[in-house]
């Protein structure tokens, strides 16, 4: 099997800065590169101005720019298996985009250590408008109706990955196919409660299965009540129509399976206020973004805050860094200011945010979270 391309998608809130591309077809956003650079080495990438995620998984992102409801205010939506983030942090933008700061995006894992990797992705993107969970789908069954879209991008047998990942290869069986639907059945079920009457459930998988796309979708909607969404072939020479769904063949880039439902019924929206609370209780790693916290006299702002879109520029002095102190910042080194002045500063790269320091005036006590330091060596 011939190498997968790579693909970014800009953050168009901070300025769509990153590597350059030929744009992917579904994704306004997307870009494809004619090689991999060194990701980890660009410090653009750490202040959220793109992502890497693959071409096929932004299928998804497209799917849901089009069925995205028109009438609610504030439209609130769940990305209930998100981590490591691509489709959390595409949906941020395309929600931003459709309706401003008015809207809450869940973004749910319920594996801790995969659910922290989506934080620390969630915190770079920079959207004050997504909370983090990690929890069973099964918690959300009591915020019943809270949900105008559901995008469950369900675990699978992983077919589609059968390119890039070697151990999906090796694993693959038909028990792990009826393994996967049955898991895949109890998701559903488990989350249906909390998607509102009219509302859209988007439902995606790696792998090429009936048993875990077309039929499974079908199941949804007889069993637990909807209508399938007819699929569209919109880019025939990359993608092809199943029953009920839209399938990419691994080429551009891995395998993804894409189909979606409205759930029946005519019922009252939840109030936005009430969803929070009921959030609330879930006890989100992240909900309102973090500004910092007051020690003795002394505010410390959190690091996540100067990430963020509504970070207020020019709140805190800012010192445009070189690309080598900016990778000692990521590296957290302590870096050193020379003529800035004393206290919290603001390490900026080409404009955008990293992080704070706290300049001594000899050296920078250095306040990036330990958990994202670049572990490469940057000398």
């Amino acid at each position: 099997m011939s190498g997968a391309s790579v693909a970014i998608r800009l953050n168009p809130f901070k300025g769509c800065k990153g590597p350059e591309g030929a744009p992917v077809p579904w994704s306004p956003y997307g870009r494809i590169l004619a090689e991999r650079p060194s990701f980890t080495l660009d410090p653009l990438l750490h202040a959220g101005a793109y992502y890497v995620q693959d071409s096929s998984a932004m299928y998804v992102g497209h799917v849901f720019r089009k069925l995205l409801p028109a009438g609610p205010e504030h439209p609130v939506v769940l990305d209930l298996c998100a981590a490591p983030g691509g489709k959390t942090t595409d949906i941020a933008a395309s929600l931003r985009e459709a309706c401003g700061g008015d809207f809450l995006l869940v973004a749910n894992e319920v594996m801790r250590q995969r659910a922290r990797a989506l934080d620390d992705n969630v915190a770079r993107w920079g959207d004050p408008c997504v909370a983090v969970t990690s929890v069973d789908p099964a918690a959300f069954a009591g915020m019943a109706g809270a949900f105008d879209v559901i995008v469950a991008d369900v675990p699978c047998s992983g077919e589609g990955m059968f390119r890039k990942d070697e151990r999906a290869r090796e694993e693959w069986s038909p028990d792990v196919v009826r393994l996967c639907a049955a898991r895949q059945k109890r998701i559903l079920s488990d989350m249906w409660p909390a998607l509102r009457d009219g509302g859209v459930l988007i439902y995606s998988t790696c792998t090429f299965e009936e048993a875990e796309n077309d039929d499974n979708l079908e199941w949804a909607a007889l069993t637990l009540g909807g209508e399938i969404v007819p699929p569209e072939l919109e880019f025939p020479e990359l993608t092809s129509l199943t029953r009920h769904g839209v399938r990419l063949d691994i080429g551009l880039g891995e395998g993804q399976w894409v189909g979606a439902l409205v759930k029946s019924g005519s019922g009252r929206r939840q109030d936005l206020a009430r969803v929070k609370s009921a959030l609330a209780r879930l006890h989100p790693l992240r909900l309102d973004p973090p500004r910092g916290e007051t020690k003795g006299r002394d505010f410390i702002p959190s690091p996540d805050w100067a990430l963020s879109l509504d970070f207020e520029r020019g709140a805190y002095p800012e010192a445009e860094v070189d690309l080598q102190t900016a990778l000692h910042y990521l590296h957290r080194d302590a870096i050193q200011l020379p003529g800035a002045p004393l206290g919290y500063n603001v390490i900026t790269f080409e404009g955008l945010p990293l992080g704070f320091v706290k300049n001594l005036g000899s050296r920078c006590n250095n306040l990036l979270p330990p958990g994202r330091r670049i572990l490469m060596d940057v000398a």
